[in-house]
């Protein structure tokens, strides 16, 4: 496993980094295909509105008096005749409403029906501009605002006829000029469906990376954790069935069948290593009841006080061992609890026994209570070895041992505080640890009083 994940992540990764790649680079071709495609639209717009206004332009009668205008005054002779003779602009013809609606219609035409725009048709001067007598220019409001942004696209269209007579040469050259805002706007929301899609499905691809990812961590880890549990198993099993066997053997003695002391003793032996066997088994078989929420607890009103008291006396022994001591300040004004009684006072005999496990010599373990209105404080302090802060993160997951080297002075399973903290919370209590190495740690418990 250790060899494979490493490959199998590389490979994975690769594989995402390959079609998020793809993904862009197809986002962006259909991106500039999509601006393609709407340029040549707006050109066919442009030509169909080009064309018409052309048409129409010369398909009208020559006005042989000229069009009075605000401004106008009059001219020299010979200039006054040539602006008589001059045929009407496309600006004179037509009002700004009329190329506006033209404009809007061919859109519609050319499947661009809610595309905004601005126009102008404005006189590219050419022999007039000798003239004085310039013709008017139509535009739209917001033409000018529109046509200097340089993000916005800009299409013009000469307004020119296919065969112009000589007395169209005297009318000055014009263009419309349509600029259509929020360009690249209207390209991402034509393509917004797709984009989204993209998107998304690249974020599902990514979903599915990390729950593989995590998926393959976490067997890892199990496998981790069950390799420790074996070896533990092994080892809390090992050293009974050898003691048992010796007691075994040692009866068999022909001195200590006829010693009936000798014979009391090793069958003492054998049947408190056996006891010691069956609570390992049942500690494994509980921490499976629990996991599959199997356990009922048995509720009923108990004094904490006096379940405290009774676990550290069973512990009596083991601190003398140790030449250590415990310190009892039960302050509680209040300590009734609705709680199952041998649970909680597992959990409480867990936690004094996990004090004397992980502790050196000279040992003191201070159990202090407090309670609140609602509540009952309970603090159980050692001053042993400590905890890293890793290992305070990890201390109530299941089966989770502190690294203590290959020697195997600390038994267990890992299964006492998972065990506490599952308890704690069917009692709809709450825990926390504080712990500095080699300084010795603090259990917190706090557990809602029997109303």
């Amino acid at each position: 496993m250790k060899k494979i994940f490493p490959i199998i992540f590389f490979l994975i990764t690769l594989s995402l980094i390959g079609i998020i790649y793809i993904q862009v680079n197809w986002i962006l071709t259909m991106v500039e295909n999509k601006k393609e495609l709407l340029r040549h639209k707006l050109a066919d717009v442009m030509t169909d509105v080009g064309q018409q206004l052309v048409e129409q332009r010369a398909a009208s009668p020559n006005p042989r008096v000229l069009r009075m205008r605000p401004g106008f005054g009059w001219r020299p002779a010979d200039q006054f005749a040539l602006e008589l003779m001059k045929p009407l602009t496309i600006a004179q013809m037509f009002t700004e409403e009329d190329i506006n609606e033209k404009i809007k219609k061919a859109f519609v035409n050319r499947g661009l029906k809610d595309t905004r725009f601005e126009f102008s048709i404005t006189a590219d001067f050419g022999i007039s501009s000798r003239l004085s007598f310039q013709p008017p220019e139509i535009r739209s409001k917001g033409f000018i605002k529109e046509v200097q942004d340089t993000s916005n696209l800009s299409v013009v269209y000469p307004l020119q006829p296919q065969n112009p007579s000589d007395l169209n040469t005297i009318v000055p050259d014009e263009v419309l000029v349509v600029v259509v805002p929020d360009f690249k706007k209207i390209v991402l929301g034509e393509m917004r469906l797709m984009i989204g899609g993209a998107i998304f499905f690249t974020l599902v691809i990514i979903a599915a990376f990390y729950v593989t990812v995590s998926a393959l961590l976490r067997q890892k880890k199990l496998s981790e954790i069950k390799n420790d549990f074996i070896n533990n198993m092994t080892h809390e099993f090992k050293t009974p069935l050898a003691t048992i066997s010796l007691a075994v053997d040692a009866l068999r003695n022909e001195k200590v069948v006829q010693d009936r002391q000798k014979s009391e003793y090793f069958s003492g032996i054998i049947k408190e290593e056996n006891k010691r066997m069956n609570k390992q088994v049942e500690t494994i078989l509980q921490a499976s009841l629990l996991d599959r929420q199997e356990q009922q607890l048995q509720l009923r009103p108990i004094h904490a006080h006096e379940v405290i008291r009774e676990a550290l006396e069973n512990f009596q022994l083991q601190l003398d061992g140790k030449g250590g001591k415990a310190e009892l300040q039960l302050n509680a004004k209040k300590d009734l609890l609705n709680a199952d009684e041998v649970h909680f006072t597992n959990l409480i005999s867990n936690l004094i026994d996990n004090a004397v496990k992980y502790s050196r010599d000279n040992l003191l373990i201070r159990i202090t209570t407090h309670s609140t209105s609602k509540s009952l404080i309970i603090r159980i302090e050692d001053n042993g070895i400590g905890m890293s802060k890793e290992t305070q993160r990890r201390i109530f997951e299941k089966f989770y041992r502190a690294h203590t080297g290959n020697l195997h002075n600390v038994k267990g399973f890992g299964l006492g505080l998972s065990y506490v903290k599952t308890i704690v919370e069917a009692h709809e209590g709450k825990i926390k640890v504080e712990s500095l190495i080699g300084k010795g740690t603090t259990f917190t418990l706090e557990f809602p009083l029997k109303a």
